[in-house]
């Protein structure tokens, strides 16, 4: 039984080629793999319908109720391959790069002229007050755009597609090869057509026939706020258009983060270091440390904070990709000792010494004061691991 190839593009039997055309793209966008990759089969269905439509010879045959892919016994070659998926038609490929297709010399068929595109990818750098309030950035693309002289046909004037003389049509080669199997029947792309099965006999001047050519377009891609190193954001059909003037595949726009002077990004967090004079880390004191999207986060310092101490402020890091919600601001508190002292200073300092009455000592392993993170505590658990 004939297949459906009206039904299959959803279009009238009399429908125009403009209105085929049309048809194919809207349903390559929608079914393209990349895009559903659960409808690649039905991809391969609207394409195939495209390719056989598109073609004169073979919609003639569609219209008298034949099917133009169908070869005897309805699967082409010498009725399908009689040893079934995975036969000798396979075994014949892995040796002689030709493949057995449908059974001993039934042939693939022509691949089509009209092909989807390939996708395509730029990068993109954004700083970090750009990522965190998401951008519109401008673009540059070298990739194939549509023809504007023959519309994607890649003909001249009113010319057409002629079948090919070489393969008549079949878009591939056959060949005896000799071999310890005895005579085997190779396939291979024909080269004169390489696979469409028709040439162009008189090509668009401005494509030379592919239908597409190259140019430089600008783009405007809009980055949305929070995306992290190495994410893509996807413009759908704004890729390479494929050729004959096969619908376009899509362009990936990758996102580089530049580094910045200040904070280090984790994620949705935010790291910083803070330079605290030893007094005021002793005393206590705030500090408002100015972060992305306009906020200030305050840093509270506790009287008798010490070296290496990280506080966390809520709420003030990078906003999430998907719910906005910001994470934190960490706070890496460098705890200054003064190099030189005035005469004043020194007298002052040792009067607060006086004060405090806390002697140097040397830190035992098994003292309560060590700590777990004592120096000592962590050598002899580093050396305990080995």
């Amino acid at each position: 039984m004939a297949r459906d190839y009206y039904g299959t593009l959803g279009v009238a039997r009399g429908a125009t080629d403009q209105e085929i055309k049309r048809a194919y793209r809207k349903l390559a966008r929608e079914l393209h793999p990349d895009v559903n990759p659960n409808e690649e089969d039905r991809f391969k269905e609207v394409t195939t319908a495209y390719e056989v439509l598109s073609d004169p010879e073979k919609r003639r045959v569609v219209d008298a109720g034949g099917d133009p892919l169908a070869g005897p016994g309805g699967a082409g070659g010498f009725g399908g391959d009689p040893f079934g998926s995975g036969g000798l038609g396979d075994i014949f490929q892995t040796f002689f790069g030709g493949g057995g297709g449908g059974g001993f010399g039934g042939g693939r068929g022509p691949r089509g002229r009209v092909r989807p595109g390939e996708a395509a990818l730029v990068g993109v750098t954004l700083d970090l007050d750009e990522i965190a309030e998401g951008a519109r950035k401008e673009i540059t693309v070298d990739t194939a755009v549509l023809c504007d002289t023959c519309t994607g046909s890649g003909t001249r004037n009113d010319s057409k597609p002629v079948t090919c003389a070489t393969c008549k049509g079949a878009g591939e080669i056959q060949a005896i090869q000799r071999s310890f199997l005895g005579q085997v029947m190779t396939v291979r792309e024909c080269p004169e057509c390489h696979g469409v099965g028709e040439t162009i006999p008189d090509p668009c001047l401005k494509c030379a026939g592919d239908g597409r050519v190259r140019s430089r377009r600008t783009l405007t891609v809009k980055i949305p706020a929070g995306v992290q190193e190495g994410m893509r954001v996807r413009l759908t059909g704004q890729g390479e258009v494929g050729p004959g003037g096969g619908p376009a595949g899509d362009l990936y726009v990758e996102v580089s983060e530049a580094s910045d002077d200040v904070f280090v990004r984790d994620a949705d967090d935010l790291h910083c270091t803070v330079r605290v004079p030893m007094a005021d880390a002793a005393l206590g004191t705030e500090i408002e440390v100015p972060t992305v999207l306009g906020s200030v986060g305050t840093v509270v310092v506790d009287a008798g904070t010490q070296p290496g101490a990280v506080v966390k402020v809520r709420g003030h890091g990078m906003p999430h990709l998907n719910t906005g919600m910001r994470g934190d601001l960490h706070a890496h508190l460098d705890v200054v000792v003064p190099r030189k002292l005035d005469p004043t200073q020194t007298e002052l300092l040792n009067s607060l010494r006086e004060a405090i009455d806390d002697d140097v000592e040397l830190v035992s392993t098994t003292s309560k004061s060590a700590g777990s993170g004592g120096l000592f505590s962590k050598l002899r658990n580093a050396f305990a691991g080995r």
